[in-house]
């Protein structure tokens, strides 16, 4: 099992990659058979996830509110913010921020993501575009 700070130290390093949109090295986080929400997923899926969003809000970015660690498990609290440049469910562009917000817990074996619960306020985002 992994030390408090090593547990601190790898979903620091992670969200290193996200904030990068660094979707290969994002990868690397994952075990091969990680869930997703109790869902299987194939490690190589995971990322290619946040393509579209990372697409439509180029400087997406996730800041950490609150993150704890229990055992194995990383809990975070995030604030989610970007700014709306390319299309996102069929909205043009609109140059607006939105910032959302976002709850995660991460199992972590053997140094990489085994389980991933995660909750993010989606549905928000396209009052704060106008549609």
């Amino acid at each position: 099992m992994s030390t408090r700070a090593e547990l601190e130290e790898l979903y620091t390093a992670y969200l290193d990659a996200c904030n990068a949109h660094d979707l290969d090295k994002m990868t690397r986080f994952y075990g091969p058979t990680i869930r997703v929400n109790d869902a299987p997923m194939q490690r190589d899926t995971v990322a290619t996830q946040f393509a579209p969003i990372f697409a439509a809000f180029p400087d997406w970015h996730w800041k950490v509110r609150n993150l704890a660690i229990d055992g194995a498990l990383v809990s975070l609290h995030f604030t989610v913010t970007g700014t709306h440049r390319g299309a996102y469910l069929g909205v043009p562009p609109t140059n607006r921020r939105v910032a959302i917000a976002q709850f995660t817990v991460y199992r972590v074996e053997n140094n990489l993501f085994a389980d991933v619960w995660d909750l993010a306020d989606m549905a928000a985002i396209p009052a704060q575009l106008g549609a």
